[in-house]
């Protein structure tokens, strides 16, 4: 058989040589289905009754290619003339964490923070943004009580950033870090390593975040309020 090339997808029928319990091999032909990836990001955009246009991109989830889908969205919302933006990350539970860091470094200015995280002993690794954001367009972010994790992270990076307000209710309240550790019987134990803060300094374990209004706000309020607001100062390591 000959070699597939680097990139190349599989073929669809595979044989395999089995032995059975008497020592005859027997040959097998095996037809592989076909696998769908379900896009994890989704872009529309609508006019508004009193002018603009609002983009609306949602997240269901992190994964490897989730901050490259992002930005694409925002590429085809600046070419549909965009001038505010909703961010929807109702019902994302989290995923990769990477991608939820990458995915807020298209929002954020450089040196901005996007989380610590503390570690034992009183240690702790800062990520910021490393700039320039794809975009500024005003921003609301959509969260609910299944937003967790790296949505979490994503939303109180742009909120303490004066970047987005969040509209919706409390998030899921998911923020430690943990390691599994396979013991002798095969049962597993997790132990907490440490802990996210967004970069205002709230613990996003158990309390999850507070947004700042029920209903998603006017772009004009949006805009208004994001104009007004004060960043912190970037954090560096301990």
């Amino acid at each position: 058989a000959g070699e597939a090339e680097a990139g190349a997808a599989p073929p669809p029928h595979v044989q395999v040589r089995v032995r059975d319990s008497q020592g005859t091999l027997q040959q097998h032909s095996l037809t592989r289905t076909a696998s769908v990836t379900q896009a994890t990001v989704s872009t529309s955009v609508a006019k508004r009754p009193g002018g603009g246009r609002t983009g609306r991109i949602r997240i269901s989830t992190f994964r490897n290619r989730t901050q490259v889908e992002v930005s694409k969205a925002l590429q085809q919302c600046e070419k549909e003339g965009v001038t505010h933006l909703e961010l929807d990350l109702r019902g994302n539970l989290g995923g990769l964490v990477s991608q939820g860091v990458e995915t807020a470094r298209l929002f954020l200015d450089k040196g901005a923070t996007i989380v610590v995280k503390e570690e034992g002993q009183g240690g702790r690794v800062v990520t910021a943004a490393t700039g320039p954001p794809v975009t500024r367009v005003p921003l609301t972010v959509l969260v609910d009580g299944d937003t967790a994790s790296a949505a979490e992270i994503l939303a109180g990076a742009l909120r303490d950033n004066c970047r987005a307000l969040l509209a919706g209710s409390r998030t899921y309240g998911k923020g430690l870090i943990q390691s599994i550790y396979e013991l002798h019987d095969s049962s597993g134990l997790a132990l907490t390593v440490g802990r996210y803060r967004t970069p205002a300094g709230t613990d996003i374990d158990q309390t999850g975040i507070v947004p700042d209004f029920r209903s998603p706000p006017s772009p004009e309020v949006t805009a208004a309020r994001l104009r007004a607001c004060t960043p912190p100062p970037p954090i560096s390591d301990a």
